[in-house]
């Protein structure tokens, strides 16, 4: 998957499922209800623990993730990504902080959260803030977590499906990661991803989207960590998040410890013992148990990645539309990948009128019509000849040059444009898959996040008539491009890992949308 995926360009992470199987000789309906009775006794964490039994079905599971869910217009999202399993021992303050100084945990839960904020800036008027981190501390494992909260006016059975799926179960960007998965899982997932939804009446009509009131709140659970039983087979499905500088030996550790809880549960390993509590006083309840996360040292950590974030995404977000671009209009290209959600949010609160246009559905009046085009991020090789993608993003980007109109290309599109200019595509050695770099951005030293696998790269010196290179004097890397009428970059300014995103967009539409 890392080679031939992430290598290829195919996106930033992928979560590969394996399955943990036996025969079941009880009655589904007894075992379920037996099950759903040890999770409640010894699983801790879990935002549902549920038992379904249905004809035929039968789903038993502690989900330690909210999908998503919607109550009196608030809609929360609740990434987590970063798996600590527990050693013998238990978890301290030692082997916990280890764990959250790892590079790869971290940058795992920074790109589903970048990754869901994409679903966020699309059912959300104010985009989302994030919250956190905070640590989910189950039985066995313990996760990092953030909250992204945002208001929404829109019926919940709309936010449900704007939502689908959760990048922590598949992968992202999500559209691609789900042809990944086609790929490389030989049998159906069934529930294992999904959500299990919950629809509640209100007893007001809130305020909804147009004319209608939403009538009902909405919580869904991930379906993970559950055991389904069909026809007496029992199946366990786990998965790992596989990022640029994964272990194999250590994602499957990890699926062992996410299924460790069910296959307790169900006693096909054994249960985990806990201290017994000691109350010396009988008439006194017994007392939590203490939480690493309240630790001085396990706060200070947590609490230091946020530093590397954009300062947009934490902080509460004016409403959009009195920026410095007001009354300008903005296109842009959706290449298959949700990030431009995120940029289109961003993009309004730079005062724009902005609309979002899949690449097949735009048409030539609608390219000419604009009065800025964004050409937008993309999976894939953007020298891939057989791809009707490539071949319509060059069309593209080749009629607004031709036109002198202005235009803006990010990530995927910026490697086009560049090759349009005459400057070789190559592979990077090592995929930029959610890294944050420090570049130079015309004289401008800009904190950036990068998910590319492909990059524009030009020997020391090279110069090309009316355009303007910025570019790594070590690699040649080009980060951004700029000339009359256009600007391009890279990196992911809308990304939570671009600390000077917002200042670098408005630099480069400035640059984009002056007159001749």
């Amino acid at each position: 998957v890392i080679a031939d995926e992430i290598g290829r360009g195919e996106g930033a992470n992928f979560v590969i499922r394996r399955d943990f199987t036996a025969d079941v000789d009880a009655d589904p309906r007894v075992a379920a209800l037996a099950w759903f009775r040890a999770l409640l006794e010894h699983e801790r964490g879990a935002y549902w623990t549920f038992a379904v039994v249905t004809d035929g079905h039968v789903a038993v599971g502690a989900s330690p993730e909210a999908h998503v869910s919607a109550e009196a217009g608030i809609v929360t999202m609740n990434p987590i990504s970063g798996t600590f399993r527990h050693p013998e021992g238990g978890a301290t303050v030692d082997n916990l902080s280890e764990f959250l100084r790892s590079t790869k945990e971290t940058e795992e839960l920074f790109m589903v959260v970048d990754e869901e904020l994409k679903m966020m800036s699309a059912v959300c008027t104010d985009g989302g803030r994030i919250t956190g981190p905070h640590l989910k501390e189950m039985s066995r494992l313990t996760h990092t977590e953030y909250m992204l909260r945002g208001s929404s006016k829109l019926d919940p059975r709309d936010i449900l499906r704007e939502t689908m799926f959760a990048p922590t179960v598949t992968g992202s960007p999500m559209q691609n990661a789900c042809t990944v998965i086609t790929r490389h899982e030989t049998t159906p997932r069934g529930y294992y991803s999904g959500v299990a939804a919950l629809f509640t009446p209100r007893t007001d009509a809130a305020p909804g989207q147009g004319t209608d009131a939403v009538t009902h709140d909405l919580d869904a659970p991930i379906l993970i960590r559950t055991a389904y039983i069909e026809n007496g087979r029992l199946r366990v499905p786990v998965g790992a998040t596989l990022v640029r500088h994964s272990d194999p030996y250590g994602e499957v550790s990890e699926t062992h410890g996410k299924a460790a809880g069910v296959l307790g549960a169900i006693g096909a390993i054994p249960r985990e013992v806990r201290p017994a509590v000691v109350i010396l006083d009988e008439d006194a309840p017994a007392a939590a148990p203490a939480r690493l996360a309240d630790d001085p040292a396990i706060a200070a950590l947590l609490e230091s990645r946020n530093a590397r974030l954009a300062p947009f995404w934490l902080n509460p977000q004016e409403q959009a539309g009195a920026g410095p671009f007001a009354g300008r209009r903005a296109l842009v290209i959706d290449a298959e990948d949700r990030f431009t959600t995120m940029l289109a949010h961003q993009l309004s609160h730079l005062g724009l009128d902005v609309s979002i246009v899949p690449w097949d559905a735009v048409t030539d009046d609608d390219i000419g019509a604009a009065e800025l085009l964004v050409s937008g991020p993309g999976p894939g090789d953007p020298l891939d000849p057989s791809s009707a993608r490539m071949a319509r993003l060059r069309e593209i980007i080749a009629r607004r040059r031709a036109a002198s109109a202005p235009l803006l290309t990010v990530c995927l599109s910026h490697q086009i444009l560049a090759s349009e200019l005459g400057i070789d595509l190559a592979p990077l050695a090592q995929p930029h898959q959610g890294l944050q770099l420090t570049v130079d951005v015309f004289g401008q030293p800009a904190s950036i996040g990068f998910y590319n696998t492909f990059t524009a790269r030009c020997a020391s010196g090279t110069t090309i008539a009316g355009v303007e290179i910025a570019a790594d004097p070590a690699t040649g890397d080009v980060y951004a491009l700029r000339g009359t009428g256009f600007a391009s970059v890279q990196g992911h300014l809308e990304s939570i890992l671009s600390r000077d995103g917002m200042s670098t967009l408005h630099q480069l539409i400035e640059w984009a949308l002056a007159p001749e």
